[in-house]
């Protein structure tokens, strides 16, 4: 019977093998619909790896493959640093503004989201106000000199207001708000099942997000940044959104951006 018994374990284990999670194809070629909800593509390239997509309000739409550089997180730098590169320098703002003339490109200063705009709030809520409270296990938020500087230590939550020079730093698991002025920030990064793959223990994917906004945009542009997904060893897919309208909290632009991304990026 000993025999029966080997065969029957090795049968078991060339199924658990078979069963075991397999590492998906790498996309080679992008899935482009003519439309996708309010987005209209434009163009798209031979290859298969870059198409373009416009809203109804004129928001730009660049959908690509990136092969990973070095690291995941190096290339979704590059393409930060890519997107801000033609920024207005603060001096030249400045001066600008101190003519009366708007900055070269400047937008409208209710181009400030409203993760800004809550954050301003936030700080003028707490000026005029000398606390100092501190909680020994959970914690603790701390109000620092006359509207000063405000410090919210929790679980998951990390946060620093200075009314001094209006600006705040926001850590919300993994969102990250820095904003400023009439500038800001905002990052999200985390890790994530590739689809198919619901009950592997090891999370292969990423999804990223970023978006800045401010004065100092060129050519008049409310708002950049991008929506990133698909396998860490690459390559991911990377939706590039320019606008000059509406900021990012258009609920018609957003959604179907991350359908294109999520879909392409099997995440």
């Amino acid at each position: 019977m000993k025999p029966l018994y080997l065969l029957a374990a090795s049968a078991l284990a060339l199924t658990a093998a078979a069963c075991g999670p397999k590492v998906p194809p790498a996309r080679a070629a992008l899935d482009c619909p003519p439309t996708q909800g309010d987005l209209t593509r434009t163009s798209a390239s031979p290859d298969g790896k870059a198409c373009t997509y416009a809203t109804s309000d004129g928001a730009e739409v660049t959908l690509q493959l990136v092969a990973i550089q070095g690291s995941v997180d190096g290339t979704l730098s590059t393409i930060e640093n890519h997107l801000l590169a033609e920024r207005v320098e603060p001096e030249e703002a400045a001066a600008k503004a101190a003519e009366g003339k708007p900055a070269a490109g400047a937008a409208p200063s209710e181009a400030a989201t409203a993760v800004d705009k809550a954050a301003r709030e936030a700080a003028e809520d707490t000026k005029d106000v000398d606390v100092d409270i501190k909680f020994s296990r959970h914690g603790g938020v701390v109000t620092e000199g006359d509207g000063g500087t405000t410090r919210v230590d929790l679980p998951g939550i990390h946060i620093v207001a200075n009314d001094n020079d209006d600006t705040a730093k926001v850590q919300i698991g993994p969102i990250k708000i820095d904003a400023g002025g009439e500038s800001a920030t905002i990052r999200m990064r985390r890790d994530v099942r590739l689809r198919g793959e619901a009950l592997n223990p090891d999370k292969r994917g990423l999804r990223a997000t970023f978006i800045y906004t401010g004065e100092d945009l060129p050519d008049g542009y409310r708002f950049v940044g991008y929506e990133a997904g698909g396998p860490k060893r690459g390559p991911i897919t990377v939706a590039i959104v320019k606008s000059k309208s509406d900021g990012p909290d258009d609920h018609d632009l957003y959604p179907d951006v991350k359908r294109l991304v999520r879909k392409n990026g099997g995440v």
